[in-house]
Order: structure tokens, then sequence, then C-alpha cells
């Protein structure tokens, strides 16, 4: 139950994990409310001056906006608490031995929920990589001969299952977190529900503002006319990125495959792809800034459903540029050869360099700029030699890049990146696990180093991130449960070509099994969701027993206002 804070009754209110009483994402809208609440409440503009250079402070408007707009105030952003900081890198970012514990709540109090949901999902994903990272490897090292056949149909079965139930208990994981963290389910996804107790994206008529005695049938036309045409823009937006995806960029993707095909060099190859997968980077940028431009032509509910809806257009575009080589490998030439080979590559080549980039590039630029200002410093002072030190912790950290989305976009964080890194992994793996098992340790091994190299950026070099909130890892969940039903298709598909090499495609006993497994495994995949409950039977009791209790405080405090009001009433009426 969600009440409005007052110092007298501060003993009613929930506290935090670390026992505070506020989270770090309440504090942070408290001190921007704060700073940002300085606005001039004066009958007249007021001047002010600053190095000579005089200007209007108008009625009303807010201080801190006015210096911003004279770069007076560079940036406003929160600072390290350096305490906490370190303790985090000591038993988070450089805590090598328990290879995917977290300290959650910790990075919760510190970071806010959206952060802390992403590295509980990478930890338990990681973890729970180990099993089928075991099963790819023992069917790497051992010579299963004529038994290969049965063998890689055991092990597809057995990663299915594996994904299916991961997914499934993520969802109880999350809701345990929220749980545990008294994080609002309905209004804790979206700030504005926090702030004011509506949704203030949602676009109300005017007319209906303006003209209050407006009669109930105007009022319901006038929401389903802004309803109808919100959805019918966003579909044309969804269809301008799906055609824009097939004519500009698959034409891309299939010369790639095909140059990649008909090189016998195994040098030029490999220097192939890393050309392409730099080219590529410049046409998913321009793709990201027409779905970011098309976004902002559309209507929604919430900030969240509009950055899910970012999700799944960029998401489109990667999809498209990861994998439609490989499906041309494995569909038009039924080489096994040449698609484990191009699945060792774009993992190596894909993980390696993104892994050096996210973390060099962010170093790089701090020391640039660190350079540049010691430089300027050393020529006002008109010496050369000698240490110029920093005259503040607040100046140090300014020159620390943000934590932003590559794309560029206002709507998601950096974040972003990470996520699509593991979507990206997670489809690589999973829709071509029959051709190359050994992928799943390549993976396992990449985020167990992800977490740490993830922490230690977000630790020392970026500033700390604007906390978002959250009640779970938005689209991206349902992204992870496509690539699943994905990779039951494309894994039957590549053991029906396995099994039936010479092509002629007669319903014999192994091939008909195959497609009766695909039909099995799609139906375990939506049983299983319903024989998993996605709330633990503790969190439904805890929280189906505080909304009873709040109920219950409502209806007293209802009956008690009105008794009372009734009752003031009477008494007037006697005195009168």
């Amino acid at each position: 139950m969600d009440l409005l804070f007052g110092l007298d009754e501060v003993d009613a209110f929930v506290r935090q994990p670390d026992g505070s009483l506020f989270s770090w994402c309440e504090r942070f809208r408290c001190y921007h409310h704060l700073i940002y609440g300085i606005v001039n409440e004066n009958q007249s503009a007021v001047t002010l001056k600053c190095d000579e250079e005089e200007f209007q402070w108008k009625v009303g408007e807010s201080l801190v906006r006015i210096l911003e707009s004279k770069k007076i105030v560079k940036q406003i952003f929160p600072l390290h608490d350096e305490i906490r900081r370190k303790k985090l890198l000591g038993n988070w970012a450089l805590n090598w031995w328990d290879i995917t514990g977290q300290p959650i709540d910790e990075i919760y109090s510190y970071f806010g929920a959206k952060i802390a949901l992403y590295f509980a999902f990478l930890g338990m994903y990681t973890r729970w990589m180990l099993f089928p990272a075991a099963l790819g490897l023992i069917l790497h090292l051992v010579e299963f001969g004529s038994m290969r056949l049965l063998a890689l149909p055991i092990f597809f079965i057995s990663i299915i299952l594996w994904a299916i139930m991961f997914s499934q208990f993520w969802r109880r994981k999350n809701s345990a977190l929220i749980a545990r963290w008294q994080i609002n389910y309905t209004f804790g996804g979206d700030p504005a529900y926090r702030l004011s107790g509506v949704d203030s994206s949602l676009q109300i008529p005017v007319e209906l503002i303006e003209d209050q005695e407006m009669d109930k049938r105007k009022e319901k036309e006038a929401f389903q006319r802004i309803e109808w045409f919100g959805r019918l823009r966003r579909f044309r937006n969804d269809a301008i990125v799906i055609l824009s995806i097939i004519c500009l960029q698959l034409p891309f993707e299939l010369a790639y495959a095909h140059c990649y095909e008909v090189i016998q060099s195994d040098v030029i190859k490999f220097g192939l792809t890393v050309l392409y997968l730099f080219a590529i980077q410049y046409f998913t940028r321009l793709g990201a800034k027409m779905s970011m431009k098309l976004i902002n032509c559309e209507n929604y509910e919430s900030n969240e459903k509009r950055a899910d809806s970012l999700v799944y257009k960029i998401f489109g575009l990667y999809f498209m540029q990861s994998y439609i080589g490989i499906f041309y490998h494995a569909l038009l030439h039924r080489n096994f050869a040449t698609l484990r080979q191009v699945l060792i590559q774009r993992l190596l080549i894909s993980e390696v360099l993104e892994n050096l980039l996210e973390n060099s590039l962010p170093y790089i630029k701090y020391s640039y700029r660190k350079y540049k200002v010691r430089r300027n410093k050393r020529r006002e002072k008109g010496s050369s030699q000698g240490k110029i030190q920093f005259t503040s912790r607040a100046e140090k950290e300014y020159l620390k890049p943000s934590y932003s989305a590559s794309i560029g976009v206002e709507l998601e964080d950096g974040l972003f990146d990470d996520c699509l890194e593991l979507a990206l992994q997670f489809g690589m793996i999973m829709m071509f696990a029959c051709a190359f098992p050994l992928a799943f340790a390549f993976a396992a091994l990449n985020n167990i180093t992800e977490i740490r190299t993830d922490a230690l950026k977000l630790l020392a070099m970026y500033k700390r991130p604007f906390p978002r909130a959250a009640t779970t890892i938005g689209a991206w969940l349902n992204i992870f449960q496509f690539l699943i039903v994905m990779s039951i298709c494309t894994n039957c598909a590549l053991l029906v070509w396995l099994y039936d090499q010479e092509g002629k495609w007669k319903i014999e006993p192994g091939l008909a099994a195959i497609l009766v497994m695909e039909h099995v495994l799609l139906l375990l995949k939506f049983c299983f969701s319903r024989l998993v409950p996605e709330e633990p039977a503790w969190v439904k009791a805890n929280r189906v027993k505080k909304a009873t209790q709040a109920q219950d405080i409502c209806s007293k405090q209802l009956l008690r206002t009105i008794s009372g009001g009734e009752k003031a009433l009477n008494y007037v009426k006697k005195i009168e």
C-alpha cells in the first residue's frame, strides 16, 4: 500500500534491504525534485549576472534549467559513494572465486532495480549454462561414431527442456526479488505512476480536458479514436521497419554469405568476417536512428511500453544481421562443416570484439578527457611539468562517460547493449545447437567473464547511472521465449538434413520421429508454463495478505470519515 510519506509516521513505512528508509531511485527523484524545483516565485523577472553576462530569470522558470541553457551548469549527475563503491569492487567486480555469485541486494541498493534485475538474470543464466556446457563438452570430446545420430537428438531435447525450465524459473526468481525489495507490482515499472499516481505519458484529448460536461458517448469516441489511430500508426511503423530489413539489409547479408561460401582461403574468410562485423554496425546504426524517429511518432500508455517497442524494432535489425548468413549456409548448402566454422568465427570474433570495445572505449575516452583537461590547466599556469590535480571528485567523475546505449537514444540506458548481447548469444547457441554443441561451453566462459567486466565497467569506468524503476527485464524475456520456439524449429530442420543427407525426403521412421519430436517439444514449451507457476507460493500469500490488510485499513478509514462527517453535519443542524 503506497501512501504519502510523513516524517511523523516514519515507523510505519517499510525499510529497504540495507536498512535505509528510501530506495536509491526514490532518493534520486527527491534530489532531482529539490534541485530543479527552485523556481522564480517573484512577481517579475530577476536579472542574474555571471562572468559579466546578464540574463533574465523569468517568473516560474527553473533556475537550474536556465543555468544549463547558458552553459554555467555543465551537467547534474549522481556521484559514486566511495565507501560502498570500494566494497562492491571487492566482493563483486573483483571477486573471481565465486564465479556466479553476486550481492544482488547491495547492487539493488546502490544502482536501483533495473540494473540489479539484469545482473540477477545474468547470474542465473550463467549458472544454469554450466549444465548444457558440460553436455556439449562431453558430446565434443567423446566419439560416438554411428551413435551420433542418436546422441544429437538427445542433446537437443535436453537443451530445449533446459531453456524452457530456465525461462520459467527465472520468472519465479524475478517475483521473489520484487517481493523482497518491496517494489509495487502495478506501478513499479513506470516512474510517472509513482510520482503522481497517474500515467503522465498517456495522451488525453484536449477537448476532454476543456469540456468537462461532454457526454459519455463523445468521450468514448474520443478515446477510441486515440486508441485505434495509435495502433494503426504503430502497425505502419512496424511494417516500415520490416520492409526496410527485407529490401536493404537482406541483400547485403546474402551477398556476404555467398562470398563466404565461394571463397576457399580460410584467412580471407576470417578477414571477410571481421570486415563484415565492422560494416554491419553502420547499417544497424542507421536502422536504429530510423526506428527512433518512428518511435517518436507513436503514442504509448507508458515509457516502459515505448522502450519495449524500440527493443523489438532494434532486435529485428540485429536478428537479420546475426542469423541470416547462418541460415543461408544451413538452408541452401546444408554444409555442416562450413556452418560450424561460421559459428565458431561469429562467436569468437563477436564476443571478443564486443568485450574489447565495451571495456576499452570508456577507458580510452576517460583517459583522453583527463589528458585534455590537464593539458589546458598546464597552459593556463604556463608550466609543462608537475602533476595536475583535480579540484574536486565531482570534476574528475564528470570526465567519465555516461552509461548509455550505443544507439544513442534516450528511452534506454546502457543495459540495452548488454541485454542485446545476451539475447544474440542465446539465439546463436540455441538455434544451431545440433551443429555446434561446444558453443555452450564458449558462452558459459564468456558470461562468467561478463559478470565481472560489466560490474567493473559500472563501478570504475562510467558515471554512476541514473536509477531506473523496473519490475522485470522487459521485452527481452519475450525475445528469449521467441528464440526458444525458433530453436525447436531450426534444430529439428538440422536433424532432418543430417539424417537425410541424400535429399530423398522420404517419410522414414527417423524423419517421422524428428517431426513428432518437434511438435511434442512445442507442446511441452506451452504446457510447462502452465505447470510451473510464475510466482512462488510465499510471494503470492504475502501479496494477498498485504492487499487484504490494505483494503481493511482503507475501508475502516472510509467508514470513519463518513460517520465522522455525518456526526458533524448532525451537530451543525442541532446548533442551528
